[in-house]
């Protein structure tokens, strides 16, 4: 879609189920359109909706088969969520449909989620939860200090990552940067490397003291932390997860969990969720743990619902770009 080409929108399928302020908000940016709502499950009304013409499907999950077999008249699919990874299939793009997230949705929280993790490993949780427990008075830190003036390496610069950025200054630490874009330094990055450029991730993983994993997943991103990239990092170095957890080769990481290659880790996504109950990630005394969950922003469905609105004003006014669009760089096959 190019600038100024506006595109009208004729049918709306809508399965977010938003009600009151929400939905009528969404409602009103839709007007004068054709609206049909759907449960997010109700694959017989949601078929019926795509094979009546709808162009444009605002989901509460993801551009699914039925979807795309059904819905061979879209223009626009918005997923009402962060990861678009189940979504950005080559044949969305082969189409030429626009997609479209609600990424940045909980970008401050899951940053906060982040240092917790980090916090988790530098001040060792466990082992003072431990410690309380048996009623043990030892020192915690005897062989180890804060993150002041540590250098932290965040890949991926986009709505988390830049969040993380901001809040890694506070604590004083020195930022590096690894993301897509070329086009300028992110706010609170010290150095940046892009992919835009030919850069790699080596030099990052070589110098930070900890690295965190804030990327999208797509085939470029999948074990992009394998045991190759394990043994560059410092083997003081701690690893967190943010992002989704096919980033990073599990096996690879409990070995070098385990190995010593690298001091710690922490995550909060995994490639099989519930992670299973005979990974050995479980029991490592140097990993940290969360289920795939955050606490909630003060109003996370007021944020989905201004960016469905900003981007349906966009669509119609033939925006070159959609906020939180994706392209063919964020296939993802695996």
């Amino acid at each position: 879609m190019g600038e100024g080409e506006g595109r009208t929108i004729g049918t709306a399928l809508v399965t977010v189920e938003y009600t009151g302020r929400h939905w009528e908000r969404i409602a009103e940016a839709l007007r004068p359109a054709r609206v049909i709502r759907a449960a997010p499950k109700d694959g017989a009304a949601i078929a019926a909706a795509l094979e009546g013409g709808a162009d444009v499907a605002i989901l509460a999950g993801d551009a699914d088969s039925l979807i795309l077999e059904k819905g061979r008249q879209l223009r626009w699919i918005h997923c009402n969520h962060a990861g678009i990874n189940n979504s950005a299939r080559p044949e969305v793009f082969e189409r030429g449909i626009t997609l479209t997230s609600s990424a940045g949705r909980s970008g401050p929280v899951l940053a906060e989620h982040t240092f917790y993790l980090l916090l988790s490993l530098v001040y060792r949780s466990r082992l003072a939860e431990r410690q309380q427990r048996e009623h043990v008075w030892n020192n915690l830190y005897r062989d180890s200090r804060g993150l002041y003036e540590k250098t932290i390496g965040i890949v991926g610069l986009g709505n988390t990552g830049r969040e993380i950025a901001a809040r890694a200054k506070a604590f004083g630490m020195t930022v590096l940067g690894y993301g897509r874009s070329a086009a300028a330094v992110p706010a609170n990055v010290d150095r940046y490397w892009a992919a835009e450029r030919g850069d790699g991730v080596e030099t990052l993983l070589r110098e930070s003291d900890v690295v965190v994993l804030a990327a999208r997943l797509t085939d470029r991103t999948w074990h992009l932390i394998d045991a190759a990239a394990l043994s560059m990092m410092k083997k003081t170095a701690l690893l967190v997860n943010i992002s989704r957890g096919a980033v990073v080769d599990e096996a690879a990481l409990a070995l070098a969990l385990r190995d010593g290659t690298i001091a710690g880790a922490a995550s909060d996504v995994f490639e099989t969720e519930p992670l299973p109950e005979g990974s050995p990630l479980w029991d490592l005394p140097n990993m940290v743990i969360t289920p795939h969950c955050t606490p909630e922003m003060p109003d996370m469905p007021g944020n989905c619902v201004e960016i469905i609105c900003e981007n349906i004003k966009a669509y119609r006014e033939g925006a070159e770009r959609l906020r939180n669009q994706v392209d063919i760089r964020d296939v993802y096959t695996k």
